[in-house]
């Protein structure tokens, strides 16, 4: 059984069992309270050779210098400052050739990194972890310290531990207002799975529809058992429920993310989430305000007459990255060790979507009294029921993309469109003395799921398969994330391929930025 952290990351908050959560919870609040006894500290310090890299691609003042403090807490480890603005990333250098190159630089590396491109970690962890493996050198751990709009992680676990100092670390329940930039923040998107450490949750959505938490957001939050509730602005929430969250978390607008069409509404959207006098006389006693920080100098959703209320919980929410950070990197450095099992194993789904179907008569493409059919060939495949149901230019499409990509330009073969008998039209691919192999009928099925496959032999069908949405598709040159921050989206230049998994309602996911598809999104033909 493992039970210490060592070539863990935390690339989204999920990384983290909830387990896992609590156990560095658990370690913080005992450090905070060694040190203010100003009690021995030491077996929170790493003890290895550990090269610790902040990487800021993107500016930061808080998360950034937190870091820095943090890692200087452990005196064994090498702190290296990385200055994007001087580094081979201007030179057009790839993240994965840097961090590559970087990790045979120490025993063991520990990487934080922030980046506007979304998915970044997450691949880097995937793909210097092959480096590593080739070279016989330590896994390193990545650290997400903010990838666009996608997530925060380390900003989640201060969030949580200062939500939990705040209820005495009773985590029954919860009752907390999201309110600001729903749309562009990542921290409030992390809560969707950060908030599972709660063992009830109820969760208040206060943002204009141009700025709300996105759909998928809102619908994982329900899978994970959470109420949610949904409000345009401060002062309809206050006025339309005397149920007011004990935590209100504000953000701010991050104007920078927004389009054109947002920005003209600027005005309106911030005076909806911006908290003003009037609303105090609403606000129960032992409420507490929090904010990630920074707050906008000139219109803040925080204002500072609050600075000296009681409501004020953010200026300790800042201090408490310091101590979670420390923690963290004294995890992932090997200080601190669990009671349980600390190996990351994802849950894998081993689904067959490839599943042998009856063959009723032997025969495939013999003409039918009466009707057009497809003329019967002695050997080879028919690929039916091609986009079954679709219009005839959706088929057709399907039928071009599947000779594309299968290379099936080159061959006796022949295809068209056929109605059923229920009045559906259906596509169909016949090719003469071509076996399709099992590799090309598991690209199938990423290609054009819900289709029939009939391998004839001696004009018999000898093996037939219907073939369905795999759980992964990946592989493929022609896959792209629709996200243009994605890591694998090609406008970034990073030559990271995409990789998309299937949910319980059939979209399929972004590994790496989490952004959902249909299926017709996830092709670029």
């Amino acid at each position: 059984m493992k039970n210490d952290f060592l070539g863990r990351s935390l690339t989204v908050i999920e990384d983290f069992s909830v387990d896992e959560q609590m156990f560095l919870y658990a370690q913080t609040r005992k450090l905070k309270k060694l040190w203010k006894e100003k009690s021995d500290i030491s077996e929170f310090q790493i003890k290895k050779n550990v090269g610790i890299y902040i990487v800021f691609v993107e500016p930061s003042t808080r998360t950034k210098e937190s870091f820095i403090n943090a890692a200087r807490f452990h005196k064994n480890a090498k702190v290296n400052i990385f200055d994007s603005e001087h580094s081979s990333f201007n030179k057009k250098e790839s993240y994965l050739d840097t961090f590559n190159m970087l990790t045979g630089y120490s025993d063991y590396s520990i990487f934080v990194l922030r980046t506007r491109l979304e998915g970044t970690c997450k691949y880097l962890d995937e793909k210097v972890s092959e480096f590593a493996e080739r070279h016989g050198v330590e896994k390193p751990a990545f650290i997400n310290a903010g990838d666009g709009k996608h997530e925060h992680p380390t900003q989640e676990l201060l969030d949580e531990y200062t939500f939990l100092e705040q209820m005495d670390f009773d985590n029954s329940f919860i009752h907390i207002a999201l309110v600001g930039d729903l749309l562009h923040g990542r921290t409030v998107h992390s809560k969707v799975n950060g908030l599972k450490i709660f063992k009830n949750v109820l969760v208040d959505l206060i943002a204009p529809e141009e700025i709300s938490m996105p759909p998928h957001y809102i619908k994982k939050m329900k899978e994970n058992g959470f109420e949610v509730r949904i409000f345009d602005s401060i002062e309809s929430y206050l006025k339309s429920t005397d149920k007011v969250a004990k935590i209100w978390y504000f953000t701010r607008l991050q104007l920078e993310r927004m389009g054109e069409d947002i920005l003209e509404k600027e005005h309106v959207l911030r005076k909806s989430v911006t908290f003003r006098k009037e609303f105090l006389e609403y606000i129960p006693q032992d409420v507490k305000f929090y904010h990630p920080l920074p707050r906008h100098k000139i219109y803040p959703t925080i204002p500072t007459f609050l600075d000296n209320l009681p409501l004020n919980g953010w200026e300790q929410q800042a201090i408490n990255g310091y101590w979670t950070r420390t923690v963290l990197l004294s995890m992932l450095g090997g200080a601190l060790k669990a009671n349980f099992d600390t190996s990351f194993n994802p849950q894998e789904n081993d689904e067959d979507f490839i599943i042998p179907a009856p063959i009723v008569n032997g025969t495939k493409g013999v003409s039918k009294e009466g009707k057009r059919g497809i003329k019967p060939i002695e050997n080879g495949t028919v690929i039916d029921h091609i986009a079954k149901g679709k219009d005839k230019d959706k088929i057709f499409e399907t039928i071009v993309k599947i000779r594309k990509i299968l290379k099936l330009f080159d061959l006796d073969s022949a295809d068209g469109i056929f109605k059923s008998e229920n009045g559906e039209f259906k596509g169909y691919i016949s090719l003469p003395n071509r076996y399709l192999s099992k590799k090309e009928i598991k690209m199938l099925s990423a290609i054009s799921p819900n289709t029939t496959v009939n391998i004839i032999k001696n004009s018999r069908v000898v093996e037939k398969y219907r073939i369905f949405l795999p759980p992964f598709i990946y592989g493929f040159s022609e896959l792209r994330c629709k996200n243009e921050n994605c890591i694998t989206n090609p406008v970034n230049g990073e030559n990271a391929e995409a990789f998309f998994i299937r949910n319980n309602e059939g979209e399929l996911v972004c590994k790496y930025c989490e952004t959902p598809h249909s299926f017709e999104e996830i092709w670029n033909i």
